[in-house]
């Protein structure tokens, strides 16, 4: 697959992931925010809590299976904390999340992914 048809799709999977969280009491309050360390897909609120999204999109379910890691997942968290003081206050809960997905299936969230 061509760089181009890669970030289609991955801004596609960022599309149906922030309507995914939207529909399920979650309000968008980023995207798309790069750091020095990493990049964080979604930033999102709900109540108290403040979810770091790392959204991976892929064409089978399958290859969902190794789109996430640890060495991943650890770039998101640096993200996260860098950008912690601007999103979250300090009685807010805040974690890493991340969704999973692939055609023809309903996203899977997998909250609070990172215990690092």
């Amino acid at each position: 697959m061509s760089r181009h048809a890669a970030e289609a799709r991955g801004r596609r999977g960022e599309t149906i992931a922030a309507w995914w969280l939207r529909l399920h009491g979650w309000r968008i309050v980023a995207s798309r925010v790069r750091t020095p360390v990493g990049e964080v897909d979604l930033v999102a609120r709900r109540g108290r809590t403040v979810a770091f999204v790392e959204v991976k999109a892929r064409a089978t379910p399958a290859a969902l299976d190794i789109a996430i890691d640890r060495h991943r997942l650890k770039r998101v968290a640096a993200a996260a904390a860098m950008l912690a003081h601007r999103h979250a206050g300090a009685a807010d809960e805040i974690r890493i999340d991340v969704i999973l997905i692939a055609p023809r299936r309903l996203p899977r969230h997998i909250a609070n992914a990172w215990h690092g």
